[in-house]
């Protein structure tokens, strides 16, 4: 059951969640494509840096570690990546995001990654 998911903020941090919401996506059999500001590999994942807005196929999910604040100016590449849902985890939960993604057909989950894996329902 591999759904490929994007990790905004991804991070080689292992005390922040975008670190551990990557090893356990990596545990379930997940493919993982770490995006974030900071160079690094996760879990044999290069972080691709999200300034380049790098094209990515077949998302499956966009798993938001990024504030509210800073996913404006993210808005139209995460559309364009073309997700099936986006994960607003606590602290990133974004009405205006969350319609914008409702206007282009995509869902949007107020959850936290962590939590969803762990009871099975991701």
């Amino acid at each position: 059951m591999n759904k490929p998911t994007v990790i905004i903020g991804a991070s080689t941090n292992p005390s922040r969640y975008a670190f551990v919401a990557a090893k356990r996506l990596t545990s379930h059999n997940h493919e993982i494509i770490p995006i974030g500001i900071k160079k690094g590999v996760v879990f044999g994942k290069e972080i691709l840096d999200i300034k380049d807005r790098p094209h990515v196929k077949n998302v499956d999910t966009i798993t938001l570690y990024i504030g509210p604040a800073h996913q404006i100016a993210y808005y139209d590449y995460l559309i364009s990546l073309k997700p099936n849902r986006i994960i607003f985890n606590p602290g990133t939960e974004n009405e205006d995001f969350v319609q914008l993604a409702k206007k282009n057909g995509i869902e949007s989950v107020y959850d936290c990654t962590l939590v969803m894996l762990s009871v099975g329902n991701y």
